[in-house]
């Protein structure tokens, strides 16, 4: 009865140590659907409170003070804070719809949120989520008593969808909006937007330089990549300028966002080049299309097409004017239907076309925002997300601490945060995001540094479970630029296997929080690493605990032979340990196969050998094609091996045609690997 009674106590402590575990490890991926508000104003009640009280809103949060407009530089003149109905008879959010003309920079050098405005207000989908219930919030003549003075605006802030609220009161100088503004003076939902933004980042002036793909992130919670156009060498490859145009022309036509600008040093900002152009502007992207030449159903039939981008400037002046500039000469070779098509009709102010080749030539970055679709009710192609929310922090236990710094520091750097994921197609296309929290949000008048940070993605053992704490048997198969830069993005296509994530800041010690978000094509089990190496449980003293660690890596397999003796075969690996078995992927037609499979084994019994076989996948039955047994003693050399095949069995004295070429090690340790 005792025994009973302790195994009964046993069976409880593991299953409450089993639901914690299961929490803990589920945390960090929590996302939070629900809009959060923003400083705790929740806009209903505000509005309310207001219209019962017959007083209009006045923001505490976001005062009509110099606090609000700058944090270093003040301004000039006498500067005044009023309300639409002071500055327009007749103000209303909207006149004749939303359009990149609503938007025009004003004294702040924020050109890269404006572009990313007016990228946003071409797609409906996104900017009503930006400004919710915006017929609400409309101004109505005929029942003014419901104006309460008070708009909110919606933002995806590391991860959250925030809920901003702001009066309506706006910086003037001699009547005259100081920011953001519409060509039309009774419009008003640029300059609240930009209100609201600039309540985030603490006041106007910290809108002073931005990232126009971290507006747009924050517009659409999507994932944003920088693009080099220099370092990609897009204007003299036209392979990779081809695919890079077919990238982007996919990202537009599925709801993505585009923008682009000239790097420029601190003197040349602001520079107007000799064809238009301004260096250090962020333009938006408003249309990417092929354009075929000629008139008719000649030109309709062509299979040739020329691809040219439209693009918008925030200024609503300094154009292009090369080729396929306004009213030029080469517009004279498009016909009339394919005009039409596009959309042309009279070339808007501020809007221009160029070919695909001078954009390449002329910018040198863009900011590309991907919209990525997770629904599966989709006929487009659709990715699984998985979200963590991670930081870096600092504990005195070096397996605790998770602020390692960079791979250069190889005594810290695996004490990172570590993510594992399963690529299970042949190979697919991972895109991978690390975005740090904005220090323009999340500092006083945001002022605060971005910090260095980047990821290192491992090729690991199929079968690893726990933290990686060696990367010498590891494969690096990536690693992002290192940038202070408050998102980091990669896409990379990876083959059949396991990997592990690594995130990490340039330096060590450094602390900061960070999300980390995958997407592939199907389901990749991505989980964060948490245990170091298998937890000693209530059973360990019944079934044994682990001894000792062997990594086994199986490069390839020479000379092998099927049994018919005839062409090829379709062989795999299989990698037995006790009673775990891990499988390599098939390669198809090869008697020289190359495997790059490895495995990891947490082995109680170290006396009991492993075993790798080489079969060969048949239709009906799979053909055994040799294999070897290894002791895998610490003691054994961990130099690559490579080694003649045998039979099984009672027959396993003898050879077998070919040899496999593998490495093994072994350590007691369980912390070596």
């Amino acid at each position: 009865m005792r025994i009973m009674a302790i195994i009964y106590q046993y069976g409880q402590w593991c299953l409450k140590n089993m639901l914690f575990n299961s929490l803990h490890q589920r945390k960090g991926r929590i996302m939070v659907s629900a809009v959060i508000p923003y400083k705790n104003q929740h806009y209903d009640a505000l509005r309310k409170e207001c219209l019962e009280s017959k007083k209009l809103f006045e923001d505490p949060e976001f005062p009509c003070t110099n606090a609000s407009l700058f944090y270093k530089t003040p301004l000039s003149g006498k500067i005044e804070w009023k309300r639409p109905s002071e500055i327009s008879e007749d103000p209303h959010l909207f006149v004749d719809g939303i359009s990149t003309h609503d938007l025009n920079q004003g004294e702040v050098g924020n050109c890269w949120f404006v572009a990313a405005c007016s990228c946003l207000a071409l797609k409906s989908d996104l900017w009503q989520k930006v400004i919710p219930d915006w017929k609400a919030q409309e101004w109505n003549s005929k029942h003014r008593e419901n104006y309460a003075g008070i708009f909110h605006f919606q933002f995806w802030i590391f991860g959250k969808w925030t809920d901003v609220v702001v009066d309506d009161r706006l910086p003037t100088r001699n009547g005259k909006l100081l920011y953001c503004h519409s060509e039309v003076s009774n419009e008003f939902w640029s300059p609240l937007l930009e209100k609201a933004y600039a309540k985030l980042s603490g006041c106007y002036e910290s809108l002073n330089g931005g990232n126009t793909g971290d507006a747009m992130v924050d517009f659409t919670g999507a994932v944003a990549e920088a693009i080099d156009l220099q370092m990609g060498d897009y204007f003299t490859n036209p392979a990779s300028q081809n695919k890079l145009f077919s990238d982007l022309l996919n990202v537009h036509d599925r709801g993505g966002i585009i923008s682009c600008s000239i790097r420029a040093s601190a003197h040349e900002r602001e520079l107007r080049l000799a064809n238009g152009l301004v260096k250090g502007h962020a333009y938006s992207v408003t249309a990417v299309k092929g354009v075929r030449l000629g008139h008719g159903l000649a030109a309709y039939f062509k299979n040739d097409t020329l691809p040219l981008i439209c693009m918008r400037n925030p200024w609503g002046k300094h154009e292009w004017n090369g080729a396929w500039s306004d009213s030029s000469e080469e517009w004279k070779k498009v016909g009339e239907m394919e005009r039409k098509n596009l959309g042309i009709t009279v070339m808007d102010d501020g809007e221009f076309w160029m070919s695909f080749v001078d954009w390449c030539k002329n910018f040198t970055d863009a900011d590309v925002c991907r919209l990525i679709n997770t629904s599966v009710l989709s006929v487009q192609k659709t990715w699984d997300e998985v979200v963590y929310f991670g930081s870096w922090s600092k504990h005195v236990d070096p397996l605790q601490n998770r602020c390692g710094g960079c791979m250069n520091h190889k005594q810290t750097f695996l004490q990172n945060p570590q993510y594992l994921f399963d690529v299970t197609k042949e190979e697919d296309e991972v895109l991978i995001s690390l975005q740090q929290k904005d220090m323009k949000v999340h500092t006083p008048y945001g002022v605060g540094e971005n910090l260095t940070i980047g990821f290192a993605v491992f090729k690991v053992e199929l079968n690893r479970k726990y933290r990686m704490h060696d990367i010498i048997t590891q494969q690096n198969v990536a690693t992002s630029t290192y940038i202070n830069a408050r998102t980091v993005f990669m896409r990379k296509v990876l083959q059949k296997g396991r990997y592990v994530i690594i995130p990490s800041t340039f330096t060590p010690k450094v602390l900061g929080d960070f999300i980390i978000r995958v997407f592939t094509d199907v389901k990749s089990d991505c989980r964060d690493l948490i245990l170091d190496k298998p937890r000693v449980n209530c059973w360990s003293s019944f079934v044994g605990y682990p001894q000792t660690v062997t990594h086994i890596y199986v490069r390839s397999a020479d000379g092998l032979q099927s049994q018919d003796g005839n062409g090829g075969a379709d062989p795999y690996v299989l990698i037995s340990c006790e009673s775990s078995t891990v499988q390599s992927t098939v390669k198809k037609d090869t008697l020289n196969p190359s495997f790059d499979t490895s495995a990891i084994f947490y082995r109680k019994k170290p006396s009991k050998p492993i075993t790798v076989q080489v079969w060969n996948s048949n239709i009906i039955k799979d053909e055994f094609m040799g294999q070897v047994v290894l002791t895998a003693s610490p003691e054994d050399s961990s130099d690559p091996k490579k080694l003649q095949l045998r039979k099984r069995g009672r027959e396993m004295a003898n050879e077998m045609p070919g040899t496999i070429n593998l490495r093994i090690i072994t350590s007691r340790e369980l912390l070596s690997m």
